[in-house]
């Protein structure tokens, strides 16, 4: 099969899970043997990515890139960003369609290459799916987090996007989404937190539950020596950003002096946190590492805090952490607590004091350590595996690949049905015309 994933960030020109995700299902599809083609948009990432430099990226064989470049420069993402539509980016991504001929189109974070418009652009006989990284589909700063101070439960987006200095997106204020939704097979939610959360704010498109995975070759990673530690620690990595939480467990090391956190990452908001962390002896920031010093840090933590202060889509470091069985110390919130309610792989916790006993449980007790990162290693490898991931991918395809066939059949049947009825004619319809209710 040919599959074609629409994104606005991929390989060296990229941030984020969405374009790891993008990544490792790729690889999945081509190690099966199918032909997979990445689209995405090199201007997007010229205007967002601040000081980071590209990242030796090489994609493996079976996967083609095409990076789309405008002599308009940054003013294509910007059009995008204004009117949610492929102002600039939509003849070359039409013309790509035509050659490649998918039979999926998969579009992902849509955000500078087409917005929601680029979801009606034609692809004859090909299923169209989405998947839902991000908040973005109701929420313009794609995280719901509202004023820079607390989940957004009630959506106040122009205020939010001028308070954020970003400037708001008047599309949102038209039916344009409602009707580019149409024309989606299915919109893929990577938790049923996030199926919730789409739902109860608005969209109204057909929504499936397939989570996030681990590609089978992950623990095959070069791998890095377990760094030595003298004291037990509990490890934390991601963007250094204000909406991740580690601000909540750096002030949790007050009260845990024999226990040290050691943090790998790099963001907008490290400044504060060393400035947080000024005086406490048991903090240390690792700065950036590779995936496999990540896995290194992980090997050898009593746990690994992830105490996200938005809904999490999903939560790839929990996926990370479950691979070196280390057990995960959540905040009860979005995807996250659903994560370790199936796997049995952490502790949840709602307040700091709740943060602090869950860390002093794990750095104590051996046991329970071993028990909930056993758990969740093994979970890793069964519901988050590559070889489920994909088995359901196809299903779904199946599925929809049926659906239209059924719209073939029944097509010029309904068609001859409305014909009889203006002549007042008897009507048969054919029984497969109807879908059965489920």
């Amino acid at each position: 099969m040919k599959f074609c994933m629409l994104t606005t960030f991929f390989g060296s020109q990229s941030f984020g899970g969405d374009a790891a995700f993008v990544d490792r299902l790729s690889r999945a599809l081509a190690r099966q043997g199918h032909e997979v083609h990445v689209i995405h948009c090199r201007d997007a990432f010229e205007a967002s990515r601040g000081d980071q430099t590209p990242r030796p990226y090489s994609p493996p064989p079976g996967v083609q890139i095409h990076p789309l470049e405008s002599r308009a420069g940054v003013l294509s993402p910007l059009s995008t960003h204004q009117t949610g539509r492929p102002l600039f980016k939509a003849r070359a991504i039409g013309r790509l369609l035509r050659d490649i001929r998918p039979d999926v189109v998969h579009f992902h974070n849509l955000s500078l290459i087409g917005g929601p418009g680029l979801l009606q652009i034609p692809a004859p006989g090909a299923l169209k799916f989405m998947t839902a990284h991000e908040h973005w589909l109701v929420c313009p700063l794609h995280v719901l987090w509202k004023h820079d101070q607390s989940v957004c439960e009630r959506s106040e987006c122009v205020r939010c996007c001028v308070k954020s200095l970003r400037p708001p997106q008047l599309w949102r204020m038209t039916p344009l989404l409602d009707r580019s939704l149409r024309h989606l097979d299915a919109l893929i939610c990577p938790s049923l937190s996030t199926r919730r959360e789409h739902a109860r704010r608005g969209i109204v498109a057909r929504m499936t539950h397939l989570p996030y995975f681990l590609p089978h070759d992950y623990t095959g990673l070069p791998s890095a020596p377990t760094p030595t530690h003298a004291r037990p620690y509990v490890a934390a990595a991601g963007r250094l950003e204000k909406i991740k939480g580690f601000q909540d467990v750096i002030e949790a090391m007050r009260r845990l002096p024999g226990l040290d956190l050691r943090i790998a990452g790099s963001g907008q908001y490290e400044a504060e946190l060393r400035e947080q962390a000024r005086g406490l002896d048991n903090v240390l920031f690792e700065g950036r590492l590779d995936a496999a010093n990540v896995a290194a840090l992980f090997r050898g933590a009593r746990a690994v805090a992830v105490p996200s202060l938005v809904y999490e889509t999903f939560g790839y470091v929990v996926l990370e952490a479950f691979a070196e069985r280390a057990p995960v110390v959540v905040r009860n919130l979005g995807a996250l607590p659903e994560l370790v309610a199936e796997s049995g792989g952490g502790l949840v916790f709602d307040s700091p004091d709740g943060l602090v006993e869950a860390l002093g449980k794990l750095t104590s007790d051996d046991e329970l350590r071993r028990t909930l990162g056993e758990n969740g290693h093994r979970a890793r490898h069964g519901i988050w595996s590559e070889a489920e991931h994909i088995d359901r991918y196809f299903a779904l395809i199946d599925e929809h690949q049926q659906r239209h066939r059924q719209r073939q059949r029944t097509g010029p049947a309904l068609s001859q049905a409305v014909a009889a009825v203006r002549r007042q004619e008897p009507v048969l319809v054919p029984e497969e015309a109807f879908e059965p209710v489920r």
